[in-house]
């Protein structure tokens, strides 16, 4: 293979390309970090109430009003801003081992939300780091979106001892099932 070295009219050409498109020459050759991200209000009050209720003792801690529907294979994906990206990639490619699961097929809506919570605190309790629930796709009876998935969903996200969730593997469920990383006793 032989290999093309740019001639003195290729150079000026495509300088005079960069120009014309308005690229302009990097003052300094190091990336700016710019300023400490400072965290959001909603994830500091978050941070504080899990604080204050450490034993999370407290019950209906979920709503159980309206919630965004997903759908049956969509990708659930959350954690708290400040949580370390390497944890939450760890988490995603079911590299934490879960220490317990909770399955939510055959419960009502308010049965499931009992149960997760109870799940829920009871993990905490125990000093559980991983766990694993697994919520199903299947469409409620009166709705055209996966209901149990939908509202875990949206109860994780309000759960203040939970750090990320995110859809299981193939191996522990697919999108049917999500692995929760809970927070460490005292944090």
């Amino acid at each position: 293979m032989t290999r093309h070295l740019p001639n003195d009219d290729d150079i000026s050409a495509f300088r005079q390309a960069l120009q014309a498109a308005g690229v302009r020459r990097i003052a300094t050759n190091q990336a700016d970090p710019g300023k400490p991200k400072r965290q959001s209000d909603a994830s500091e009050a978050r941070r504080r109430a899990a604080v204050e209720s450490n034993t999370l003792q407290t019950s209906g801690r979920t709503s159980d009003g309206r919630v965004e529907a997903v759908r049956p294979s969509e990708y659930l994906e959350f954690s708290v801003p400040d949580l370390p990206w390497r944890t939450f990639s760890q988490l995603k490619r079911g590299q934490m081992a879960w220490q317990a699961g909770l399955d939510l097929h055959g419960y009502t809506l308010e049965e499931a939300r009992v149960e997760l919570e109870s799940f829920l605190r009871d993990a905490a309790g125990q000093g559980l780091r991983c766990v694993l629930v697994v919520h199903g796709k299947a469409w409620g009876t009166t709705s055209d979106f996966p209901v149990l998935k939908s509202h875990t969903n949206a109860w994780l996200r309000e759960w203040p001892g939970v750090l990320a969730f995110c859809s299981a593997t193939d191996i522990d469920g697919g999108t049917g099932a999500v692995y929760i990383l809970l927070r460490k006793r005292g944090q």
